[in-house]
């Protein structure tokens, strides 16, 4: 097994797939969740944390870190809000009238069947109850 493989991986005798310079990150799901919660990634001493239900580290990172102060924050979220609203669909005239004249009939006929309904409902309770 001293065979050079040209850095290539290939799966242990486990069936982990990890490679053969330790430093590498292994191949297949299996390997990696064997890899642990002390392996480092590389970035700044982050370490992996093994447990579900934890933020990333790189999500946790962020959420610490200060990105400038209020006005500029303001400023930013409102150049994306700008940014969003541009790339919205907006309707035409003609839509939103007939969108309009739609949701105007379908509500006069619900209410108009509510109350029928209503109507009938309490002319059935008097002929009952009397």
């Amino acid at each position: 097994m001293s065979e050079d493989t040209g850095g290539r991986r290939r799966p242990g005798a486990d069936g982990a797939g990890r490679s053969d310079d330790a430093g590498s990150r292994p191949v297949t799901a299996a390997g990696r969740r064997r890899r642990g919660a002390a392996d480092g990634d590389g970035e700044a001493g982050i370490t992996r944390v093994a447990t579900k239900g934890t933020p990333t580290p790189t999500r946790d990172a962020a959420r610490t870190s200060s990105e400038g102060s209020v006005i500029a924050r303001l400023r930013r979220f409102l150049r994306e809000v700008v940014a969003e609203l541009r790339k919205v669909h907006w309707p035409t005239r003609r839509q939103i009238v007939v969108y309009t004249v739609v949701v105007l009939v379908f509500v006069a006929f619900m209410v108009t069947l509510v109350g029928l309904l209503d109507v009938g409902f309490q002319k059935l309770t008097f002929a009952l109850f009397g």
